[in-house]
C-alpha cells in the first residue's frame, strides 16, 4: 500500500519499477550521447540500446534481436503493423479483426474502411469473450492482407488462441499481427516457434515508463515504415531513439521474465481470493470473461443495478484505485464495447468493475479491498431505483450460467 492508497488498475498502467528507474537515470545525464553518433558518447548509448533489444527478444522468445523495433508504445506499434502490411500488399483489400480490440486497432480499421475503402471483418465473441472461430474461418480469404487479433483482452483478461488463429491466417496467405500489450510479461511466449508475424507491446504495462513500446517483426516479413527519415531502427522507425525509455523497457523485460512464475502463482492466487470473496459477499454479481482462460492478474466483476462510475468514486474515497467496464467516465451512457459484444445484460454492464493486480500487490491490500467492496455495493444499491424496482432480488442467473 502506498501513501496514495491501494492500486489495482495495473491494466491501465503500472508503476515504474525502482530497478528500471535506476537503469534509466544515467541515460539522462552521464550517458547522454546520440546513439547514431560515431564518437564514444554515442557508442555507449548504442550499446545500452542493443542490450535492451536483447532483453525484449528474450521476453518474447524471438529468434533474433533484430526482430525488435522500438516505438513510442502500443498504439504506434498497432498502427505501424497494420499500415505497413497494407502498403506492402496493395492488391489485398480486406482486414480481419475482432469486435473487442483496443481502440488503437478498431479506430484505425474504422478509418481504413470509411476513408480508404477496405473491407473490415469484425469477428464477434461469445458471452465469455471467446472469439467465434467459425466466423473467423469464414472471414479468411486470399484477399485478406492482415489479421489483427489481441492476445488478451484488456477489460476481461480473456486469452485468445493466438497460435491457432495465426496458423489459419497463414494458410490463406495473410499476415498475422497480435496486440499483446496486456499479455506480454504475464504469460510465457516463444515467438521463434510461432506463426505470429508481428506483435505489439507497451512498456508502461510492465513497469517501464510511458512513451516506449516495441513492435516484433518476424525476419523476412515485408515491412514498410510509418515514420520515414533517418536510418534508426534499421530504417524501420525514423527518429532519434528514446534511449532512457528503451533502456527502461529492456530492464522491465528482464524483470518480467524473472517474475513470470510469481505472476502466474502468487498474483493469480491473490486475484482468485479477491474474486471469490466478492462473489460470496455480494449478491447479484458475476465475473465477466472466461474465468478458465484469462490473464492471471485480471478480475472484472459486473455488479447488477448500479453504475460503475459511482463504484469507482467510492472506492477512490476508500483509497482504492480500480477501473470501470463502463464508458460512463468518458461522458457516454453506453457500456463498454467489450461488455456489449459479450451480451452482458444492460443492468449489469454499467456496473462492470475491473481489478487488475501486479507483482507489487500484497495480500494485506487484497484483504482491505475485500473488507470495503461489499459495503460500497450495498450503499449504492440502497440508493438505486433500479435495485428497488427489482425488489432487491436474491437470485440472479446471468447469461453465463
Amino acid at each position: 500500500m502506498t501513501a496514495q492508497g491501494i492500486y489495482l488498475d495495473n491494466n491501465a498502467t503500472t508503476r515504474v519499477d525502482p530497478e528500471v528507474l535506476a537503469e534509466m537515470l544515467p541515460l539522462f545525464t552521464e550517458q547522454f550521447g546520440n546513439p547514431s553518433s560515431m564518437h564514444g558518447f554515442g557508442a555507449a548509448v548504442g550499446g545500452k540500446i542493443e542490450w535492451a533489444r536483447k532483453q525484449v527478444q528474450a521476453l518474447l522468445g524471438a529468434a533474433h534481436d533484430s526482430e525488435i523495433v522500438f516505438t513510442s508504445g502500443g498504439t504506434e506499434s498497432d498502427n505501424t503493423a497494420i499500415l505497413s502490411v497494407l502498403e506492402a500488399y496493395p492488391k489485398k483489400r480486406s482486414i480481419v479483426t475482432s469486435v473487442v480490440e483496443h481502440p488503437a486497432v478498431l479506430a484505425l480499421c474504422d478509418y481504413l474502411e470509411k476513408k480508404r475503402g477496405y473491407t473490415v471483418h469484425r469477428i464477434g465473441v461469445d458471452n465469455r469473450g471467446n472469439l467465434d472461430l467459425d466466423a473467423y474461418k469464414a472471414a479468411l480469404s486470399p484477399d485478406v492482407a492482415i489479421v489483427s487479433i489481441m492476445w488478451a483482452n484488456n477489460e476481461t483478461g480473456t486469452i485468445f488462441p493466438i497460435e491457432e488463429l495465426a496458423q489459419l491466417a497463414k494458410a490463406v496467405g495473410a499476415v498475422f499481427h497480435t496486440d499483446a500489450v496486456q499479455a506480454v510479461g504475464k504469460i510465457p511466449m516463444t515467438l521463434a516457434n510461432s506463426a505470429v508475424d508481428m506483435l505489439s507491446l507497451s512498456g508502461h504495462k510492465l513497469h517501464a515508463p510511458k512513451g516506449i513500446g516495441a513492435l516484433y517483426v518476424k525476419r523476412g516479413l515485408r515491412f514498410r515504415p510509418m515514420l520515414r527519415g533517418g536510418h534508426q531502427e534499421r530504417s524501420r522507425r525514423a527518429g532519434t531513439e528514446n534511449a532512457p525509455g528503451i533502456v527502461g523497457l529492456g530492464a522491465a523485460a528482464q524483470l518480467a521474465l524473472l517474475h513470470m512464475t510469481d505472476e502466474n502463482t502468487r498474483v493469480k492466487a491473490l486475484r482468485d481470493k479477491l474474486e471469490q470473496a466478492i462473489l460470496a459477499a455480494v449478491p447479484n454479481c458475476f465475473v465477466t470473461g472466461n474465468p478458465a482462460n484469462r490473464l492471471p492478474n485480471t478480475c472484472n466483476v459486473a455488479f447488477e443495478y448500479i453504475e460503475g462510475e459511482a463504484i469507482l468514486l467510492l472506492l477512490n474515497e476508500a483509497g482504492i484505485a480500480a477501473s470501470s467496464g463502463s464508458a460512463c467516465t468518458s461522458g457516454s451512457l453506453e457500456p463498454s464495447h467489450v461488455m456489449r459484444a459479450m451480451g452482458v445484460p444492460y443492468t449489469a454492464a454499467h456496473g462492470a468493475t475491473r481489478f487488475s493486480l501486479s507483482r507489487e500487490t500484497t495480500e494485506e491490500e487484497i484483504d482491505r479491498v475485500i473488507a470495503v467492496v461489499p459495503g460500497i455495493i450495498a450503499k449504492l444499491r440502497s440508493l438505486s431505483p433500479y435495485w428497488s424496482q427489482a425488489g432487491a432480488p436474491k437470485e440472479f442467473a446471468p447469461v453465463y450460467s
